[in-house]
């Protein structure tokens, strides 16, 4: 089913595109993932449809109380529909005017990498005919390898020379920019005390889900791959560093 705006309709004030960036857009996409007609939901609202365009319209200032009926009615929190997920998966504005994937060397791969941060770790499960389980990490690059912690029983805990994979991103959300690193290797645990407990206490050593966590493993890389997201100038404007 499809939410367009006008009269009586769902979809932003003014008959425009339901891009989800304001209340009448959050309630015409809602709408649209739930099979729900505006009629439906200013019903079950218990108001009439032309006031529930006064409240997607006005949003929280116009009537507080009949915009947490509509959050009810559609399943999300108050908050959500009045101003937006603050959690929600970065990418949602669209991409930039002119925008451009281009390859990344491994040099500009481990560059991006850094130091430390949040990744996310790839590998086979059981007889390997089971989906990868795809886990989220705290990262270090170590030399030119990656490391991290888990709990030996735990989901990212893999047995030494296990194939796996490892990625990170970045997304600029306000210049539509963003990067993602692979590193496609092998599972090598650090069974070296000294040297566990010296990456326990560099920045980013220590797992934001808390625990002891004290099985370390090594991601030592067969290919470092990664690509990059940058946009072009508009049209007829002369980009850095290119000849006149």
């Amino acid at each position: 089913m499809a939410v367009q705006g006008g009269p009586d309709q769902g979809g932003p004030a003014g008959g425009g595109p339901s891009n989800g960036e304001n209340v009448a857009g959050r309630v015409a996409v809602r709408c649209d993932q739930l099979g729900m007609s505006r009629e439906e939901l200013a019903t079950r609202a218990g108001m009439s449809t032309a006031y529930l365009r006064q409240v997607e319209e006005l949003g929280s200032g116009f009537d507080a109380a009949a915009l947490e009926r509509v959050a009810h009615v559609l399943g999300v929190s108050y908050e959500e529909l009045a101003s937006g997920s603050r959690q929600a998966p970065p990418g949602r504005g669209g991409p930039a005017a002119r925008p451009v994937l281009q390859r990344l060397s491994e040099g500009e791969c481990w560059k991006r990498l850094g130091t430390h941060g949040i990744g996310r770790v790839a590998h086979m499960a059981g007889t390997g005919e089971e989906a990868p389980v795809l886990v989220p990490v705290n990262f270090l690059v170590d030399g030119r390898t990656v490391v991290y912690r888990t709990d030996p029983a735990g989901a990212a805990a893999v047995a030494p020379g296990t194939k796996l994979a490892f990625e990170t991103d970045f997304v600029d959300e306000d210049r539509r920019l963003g990067w993602s690193v692979l590193v496609r290797g092998a599972a090598e645990p650090i069974t070296d005390t000294a040297a566990a407990e010296a990456l326990g206490r560099r920045p980013g050593g220590e797992p934001w889900a808390g625990g002891t966590r004290p099985l370390w493993i090594r991601v030592v890389p067969g290919e470092v791959s990664g690509r990059a997201i940058r946009s072009l100038p508009p049209a007829g404007d002369q980009e850095p560093g290119q000849p006149g």
